[in-house]
């Protein structure tokens, strides 16, 4: 996908809609301009790196299961426990099932018969039924939330490792209900031979829609039958990737056009104990650690997610790097510096321990690069891709709170991978806030370690991010570059989607210094928020963009090639507030100036743009627009704040133009030919 695609092309006024009345410079009907825009194209540029605009993904607010990742088998493996969540059991989201008067027992259990080391936990069904075919015990499984999402006319590949002590084998009968236990596709059956795990299969064709079904499993006959594994996929996943995502999130993410998609997390990555999966101590909490979430998915521990629920680690890194080849975006790992954050505070100084999370770090950037002849390549090339992913940018460690013990981690960490792999970019990080001890001792270290870029992290309220619009003009130039991937004014109202557009003018401006920035946190689930605000929320079977995401969606599909020079002569500027703020930059390929303007006032703001340097201007822009109430909310209902498309007549070197009140406004505007840039 290319970065530099246009977002609205060459689409001509009658397919736009209504198109704008020139405004003519001078008529006597028109109010005199407030403001008057400069745009200088052939001044000095500063180049935008492809990086400019990405995604944060972490596993919050039921992001991954039940969420992006497509499995619609909650607990699908009898992992859940009260170490993810006090309310969960072995048998969360089961209920026993019994038809034509069978009857039977069910239990998990944790013993030498279970799948693997990893997977532990199975479900053993005793079987008292008579052999009639309309007699069967098993389990209905009710999925996520209030239930399957189910789609008339949609595949869906259902499986299940499974064992019986019958000579003969043991029936099963499969199938998908709707929330009064009625079939919506028909039933699959399957004999499972043998007292040894065996995966079976099968396929169906929902005949009706539900958003409240379930998934009812059942045995026939008498005798032991163990269970494990249990999922149902849809077949349309985005890509039509195996063990994949759920098609209109990953859909809408890849719409934001990211330029880099950063993962696991978040406070995920740093909490929780360090030390490697054990099978003694399989209920421990443990930090997000790669080498868990690859190979077979049955073969995959799951974790108790930092956010209070389990995490079954089906989405695991593999995933995450095919998603983002998918989508055309940077791959950005991050993994554990062994100094713990998000409220926990504290660092790990066993040297051997240290070591070996070194070494999975350099493990990790083999998988990614290494060839199918490296021990983990060869991992790679045996999940299914041979070629390597590229990987170019890794960060360690996550908002860490004491400077002094991550920057000693820090270093080691970078000395190794430079030795091993010195291509990779290695990202620090400048703790919890945009200011404050923490943050100034972190980049002191980072300055004196000769960091080659530092992440920050802030979440503020709307007002801070209108203050604070040229907060990296000041920054050091020859210092470490910031990615800055988390960051989110406080609320979902376009009030907050405005305050952050006018922040990211300045995150534009100042591109030789801001190489990376991503709105944060990325997904939620509607019945199970934990953190707001969010970018994209959705249901079972449903999802929207919030007012930011719009907003986003803006800035990322319109990020251009570099900045030109611009310079806003504003007449209302109050309280250290400027309510009118922009960035111009420019589309190589097309020729065309991008004029981004955010009018954050409660009126309209009327502008005389002044196109220097450019021998012609094509006499038709195009125009898309965010504006409307700022108390506005995107719900699954309503989208009220959603782009409008228009065209602007009477374009030249000189012309007025009035940005509505409360816009977020993007002007394409045609120049012949391009001009060079003059940085590097």
């Amino acid at each position: 996908m290319s970065r530099l695609q246009p977002a609205f092309g060459l689409i001509t006024a009658a397919l736009l809609g209504a198109t704008l009345a020139p405004a003519a410079a001078g008529a006597s009907e028109s109010p005199a301009p407030e403001h008057s825009l400069r745009i200088n194209t052939s001044g000095e540029t500063t180049s935008i790196p492809e990086t400019m605009h990405g995604v944060f993904y972490e596993d919050i607010n039921d992001a991954a299961d039940g969420g992006l990742y497509a499995e619609k088998v909650r607990n699908r493996s009898f992992e859940y426990d009260e170490v993810d969540n006090p309310s969960y059991t072995p048998m969360t989201a089961w209920e026993p099932t019994s038809t034509g008067g069978a009857s039977g027992t069910t239990e998990v259990l944790d013993d030498s018969e279970r799948l693997n080391e990893n997977n532990r936990r199975y479900l053993r069904l005793e079987l008292n039924g008579d052999g009639r075919r309309d007699s069967a015990y098993g389990v209905t499984n009710a999925g996520y939330h209030s239930g399957m999402a189910l789609k008339r006319g949609e595949k869906y590949d259902f499986s299940i490792w499974a064992r019986s002590d019958q000579p003969g084998g043991t029936p099963l009968s499969v199938t998908a209900t709707d929330g009064s236990g009625s079939p919506v596709g028909r039933t699959m059956r399957l004999q499972v031979r043998g007292d040894e795990w065996t995966e079976y299969t099968g396929t169906f064709v929902a005949h009706s829609d539900t958003d409240t079904g379930g998934l009812r499993v059942l045995a026939h006959g008498s005798g032991t039958v163990r269970m494990d594994m249990v999922s149902l996929f849809p077949r349309e996943t985005f890509k039509g990737e195996p063990n994949g995502l759920r098609k209109d999130l990953a859909s809408k993410i890849e719409a934001l056009d990211p330029g880099f998609l950063r993962f696991p997390g978040g406070c995920l990555v740093n909490t929780g104990s360090h030390e490697s999966y054990q099978a003694p101590d399989w209920e421990r909490r443990r930090s997000y650690q790669w080498k868990d979430t690859v190979g077979p998915v049955e073969q995959r521990p799951t974790n108790a997610n930092f956010w209070g629920y389990n995490q079954s680690y089906g989405l695991g890194f593999y995933e995450y790097f095919r998603f983002a080849e998918n989508i055309g975006a940077m791959p950005l790992p991050v993994v554990p510096a062994l100094v713990t954050g998000c409220g926990e505070d504290k660092a790990t100084h066993d040297p051997q321990l240290l070591q070996r999370h070194i070494q999975d770090t350099l493990d990790l950037i083999q998988f990614a690069n290494g060839s199918v002849d490296t021990e983990w390549g060869a991992k790679r090339a045996a999940m299914g891709h041979p070629e390597p992913f590229g990987l170019t940018h890794l960060a360690v460690g996550n908002e860490e709170n004491l400077p002094e013990d991550f920057y000693e981690h820090f270093e080691k960490f970078r000395d190794a991978i430079e030795q091993r792999y010195p291509g990779i970019t290695v990202v620090a990080n400048s703790g919890p806030d945009d200011s404050g001890a923490t943050f100034d001792r972190a980049w002191e270290l980072a300055r004196e370690q000769n960091a080659e870029m530092v992440d920050e992290h802030y979440y503020n309220n709307p007002q801070w991010f209108l203050e604070n619009t040229e907060r990296y003009d000041s920054y050091d130039r020859s210092g470490p570059k910031v990615s800055l991937t988390e960051f989110a004014s406080e609320g979902n109202r376009f009030e907050n989607a405005l305050a952050e557009a006018a922040y990211m003018t300045g995150l534009e401006r100042n591109a030789d210094v801001v190489r990376m920035s991503s709105y944060a946190p990325l997904l939620a689930h509607e019945d199970s928020p934990q953190w707001t605000p969010d970018m994209i929320w959705f249901d079972n079977d449903e999802s929207w963009g919030s007012t930011s995401y719009e907003a986003q969606k803006l800035f990322a599909n319109n990020v251009g090639d570099e900045v030109v020079p611009s310079e806003l002569a504003r007449s209302d500027e109050k309280n250290g507030v400027k309510p009118v703020y922009q960035v111009v930059t420019r589309d190589d390929r097309t020729g065309e100036l991008i004029v981004k303007v955010v009018n954050a006032r409660d009126d309209a703001a009327r502008v005389r743009l002044n196109i220097e340097g450019a021998d012609e201007v094509a006499p038709a822009a195009e125009l898309t627009t965010l504006h409307g109430d700022p108390d506005a909310v995107n719900t699954k209902g309503s989208q009220p704040i959603r782009p409008e498309h228009s065209t602007v007549q009477g374009v030249s070197q000189q012309f007025e133009h009035t940005f509505p009140a409360h816009s977020i406004s993007f002007m394409r505007i045609k120049t012949p030919g391009d001009r060079p840039r003059t940085d590097s």
